[in-house]
């Protein structure tokens, strides 16, 4: 790594430095990059458009949907639930600066069917009771049309994703209603992914992987009792991200790699890591694809679904 770091110009040190320097930024703002940079937005309202197409076929047009959106508070998705769920949009979240970006706007624009509920979701659904006391006293007592879960299953361990889902859906869905979960895909041989990144990092530097397999879950969850009336549906869509700015393009790749949140590199691995990205991807003006998955879970539909 010396002697590969001894080759690099000025300027190009110059831009490794701030490249380490940008893991240093919020995760809220590392996903708003994202969401500037990237087609990820633009692809989860495109499937986001089919659930809420299904649904509208599936209730009255009388009736004021609801939703509970998990950990997505300020992505751009927001306008579109505004909008289409008069009958309240509840946004839990664990980050109080991405809820108060939220409040200030809908105090600004008035739009006061929209509530937010600071909290740690792995804790207000980690059993049936917990969450059925969330139902009574955040949601009014009343069940949801819709429970969006995009990208907000990193910051859970696997393992609980059964009992969490089991009790949205159980406690929490109505009795016509559907779940929207997006992930990135867990397995790629394409270097130029964020999956192949976070493999091979993470795994030459702390033996992991990413185990987190939306869907190998679709699988496991279609052999369960409660979800055997369900329909659970899926597709995996490409997602490309570029910028002209290197710090920006390294603070998503801090996010992708969970890092400080989760994984805390030495300051030579971050440098291993800034240069790889630099060369293979800014230098060359590559984009970095993410292969991502989507997952629609609709109850109490008399038809097929739209995913």
């Amino acid at each position: 790594m010396e002697g590969a770091k001894s080759m690099l110009r000025g300027k190009d040190k110059k831009m490794i430095e701030l490249g380490i320097q940008a893991g240093d930024r919020e995760i809220y703002e590392e996903d708003k990059i994202w969401s500037c940079y990237s087609s990820d937005k633009v692809d989860i309202g495109e499937e986001l458009a089919k659930v809420l197409r299904t649904l509208d076929k599936a209730l009255p047009l009388s009736r004021k949907m609801r939703a509970l959106s998990v950990g997505s508070s300020n992505e751009p998705q927001f306008r579109i639930l505004e909008t289409a769920f008069r009958g309240g949009l509840y946004l839990l979240d664990l980050e109080k600066a991405a809820l108060d970006i939220v409040k200030e706007r809908t105090c600004r624009q008035r739009t006061t069917h929209v509530v937010t509920i600071l909290a740690d979701y792995n804790k207000v659904f980690a059993s049936s009771e917990e969450t059925a006391l969330f139902l009574k006293r955040r949601l009014d007592g009343r069940k949801v049309d819709l429970i969006t879960l995009h990208h907000s299953l990193y910051y859970c361990e696997e393992t609980a994703w059964h009992t969490i889902i089991a009790n949205l859906y159980r406690r929490l869905l109505a009795a016509k209603g559907a779940m929207h979960i997006v992930l990135m895909s867990a397995k790629s041989d394409n270097e130029y992914t964020t999956t192949w990144i976070y493999n091979h990092f993470v795994g030459k530097f702390f033996g992991l992987h990413n185990n987190q397999d939306l869907l190998q879950f679709k699988r496991e969850l279609e052999k369960l009792p409660l979800f055997k009336q369900a329909q659970i549906l899926s597709r995996t869509n490409k997602v490309y991200f570029f910028t002209e700015d290197f710090e920006k393009f390294m603070a998503v790749i801090w996010m992708i790699l969970l890092y400080p949140a989760v994984h805390q590199y030495t300051d030579r691995q971050k440098e291993e890591i800034t240069e790889f990205i630099y060369k293979k991807f800014w230098q060359k003006r590559q984009p970095l694809l993410q292969m991502q998955n989507h997952m629609a879970i609709y109850r109490g539909l008399n038809f097929k679904g739209m995913i």
